[in-house]
């Protein structure tokens, strides 16, 4: 497998909470969740801390077993859940937590997990790729985004909407009727979802987080055929320039409403061999 990829942080003046790392079979990809100002948490560790920690654990599992990437993924919220479970409070609701995807592959199979609202697209030679993205985050979220969605970025108003709608969602995570992300629980692992594809099957794989993903699921750039397209002609970095375009072509979110400006963005393109 041969892995392009580029990250970038929503401002340059602002620690980037996304992960990616890869080796030679495996890519894991950690979208840490935002805390915006006002929400309290009882963790002293940064989201960044907490995505950057997990991700390297989960790449260095991969390449070491074989075995199922839920059991894997486990594994690893374990681990780093015991590094600071002595220091902070993690029975409070704003510890850090992460989205994740894991790819490995073997000599004759893809395996994939995908927890939380990233996205990972498989170009398996048709037309239409299989795109795999837990919406379980979406489906809770948008009843409660009306309010913050009608006021205007920048503003005291949507600012204090954002805290509202983020500690709102906190009810949510990892809870039934809800969503699930990495956080403290490693039993939120088998909430993911999971396949095995042949690896003859696959051309390629885009890795994204939802901050890449917006170039189609929000900003309709493209498809996603053509984000394949893009990625594998012009490499990751321009697709995230395109982001950020559009970001700055709409900075209040009248065109595209969002809760914040800019995020993180990260995408990988992974070739098939």
């Amino acid at each position: 497998m041969r892995v392009a990829f580029a990250s970038e942080p929503a401002y340059p003046d602002r620690p980037n909470e996304d992960f990616i790392g890869a080796t030679a079979d495996a890519v894991a990809l950690l979208d840490g969740a935002s805390i915006p100002p006002g929400v309290t948490s009882a963790c002293s560790h940064s989201v960044r801390w907490y995505s950057h920690t997990l991700g390297s654990t989960l790449l260095a599992e991969m390449t070491q077993s074989t075995g199922p990437l839920p059991e894997l993924l486990a594994q690893g919220i374990k681990h780093v859940t015991s590094l600071h479970d002595f220091t902070c409070d993690l029975t409070h609701g704003g510890s850090p937590s992460a989205t994740v995807i894991m790819l490995r592959q073997t000599a004759r199979h893809l395996d994939w997990l995908v927890l939380g609202d990233s996205t990972l697209v498989l170009d398996t030679g048709t037309y239409e790729p299989m795109v795999i993205c837990d919406d379980r985050l979406e489906q809770v979220a948008a009843p409660h985004r009306v309010r913050l969605n009608s006021l205007p970025g920048g503003t005291r108003e949507h600012a204090e909407a954002r805290r509202e709608y983020v500690e709102t969602l906190g009810q949510y995570r990892n809870r039934d009727g809800g969503f699930w992300v990495a956080s403290t629980d490693p039993l939120a692992a088998d909430q993911a979802l999971t396949g095995t594809t042949p690896a003859n099957q696959v051309r390629a794989a885009a890795v994204l987080t939802d901050g890449a993903a917006d170039a189609v699921s929000r900003y309709g750039l493209m498809t996603w055929r053509q984000l394949l397209d893009t990625l594998a002609q012009d490499g990751p970095a321009e697709l995230i320039r395109r982001v950020r375009e559009a970001e700055r072509s709409d900075p209040h979110g009248e065109r595209w409403p969002r809760s914040k400006p800019n995020d993180d963005a990260t995408a990988a393109y992974c070739h098939i061999t």
